[in-house]
């Protein structure tokens, strides 16, 4: 796939774990690591405005297009 997924990057930058961000935002951690992973094949348009407002940035902070990248 050729969007790339950073949540990992803002949660290191925010010192703030999967679990702890999964309850923040009202997802399972299990949920949210499928889609921490790159594994999600979409995202819902409330669930990114959760973690932007949970991360305190912005969608392509935690999302980029890379052409060159594997599925």
């Amino acid at each position: 796939m050729s969007i790339i997924v950073d949540i990992d990057v803002m949660l290191a930058r925010r010192k703030m774990g999967v679990g702890e961000l999964a309850e923040k935002i009202g997802i399972t951690p299990a949920n949210l690591s499928v889609l921490k992973n790159g594994r999600a094949r979409a995202v819902r348009f409330t669930t990114l405005a959760a973690l932007c407002e949970a991360l305190d940035c912005q969608p392509g902070d935690l999302l980029r297009y890379s052409p060159e990248s594997p599925d």
